[in-house]
């Protein structure tokens, strides 16, 4: 299967056009790659500003789905925290931990690329997370 790639700007209405196109993509059910969909284009969005322009690149590799979202802020560093019981924010990168394999952020002078993998069956609606590596 070859790569999905999506250049757009992060906007609230972009994140299920985006899920649509991701699950149209694999032509199976995503609900795990369609959740970290959701959670990175919103961190863009919440930390970086509604119009930020965000690349998007989801491959299958060895196994394993890889979404990638790159946006243009280099210094911008994802930090996983624990959120109060009342606090509206900050569970997404929890979520992204808890469904994803492994995920990490990729710096480079211009920009910076957040990505995470999932194990292929987790992409094709039968689970699958394994633990984390």
């Amino acid at each position: 299967m070859r790569p999905l790639r999506l250049d757009l700007l992060a906007v609230p209405k972009s994140v299920p056009e985006v899920r649509r196109a991701v699950r149209e993509h694999l032509g199976v059910p995503c609900p795990e790659v369609q959740l970290c969909v959701s959670e990175l284009l919103t961190n863009v969005i919440v930390h970086l500003g509604e119009g930020t322009p965000v690349s998007l690149r989801l491959v299958r590799i060895r196994g394993r789905t890889r979404l990638e979202v790159t946006d243009p802020e280099p210094h911008s560093w994802l930090v996983l925290r624990r959120s109060a019981p009342d606090d509206e924010t900050g569970r997404g990168l929890l979520l992204l931990d808890s469904v994803a394999l492994r995920w990490g952020v990729d710096q480079g002078p211009g920009g910076k690329t957040v990505w995470c993998e999932l194990q292929e069956d987790a992409s094709d609606g039968t689970g699958g997370s394994a633990p984390h590596t």
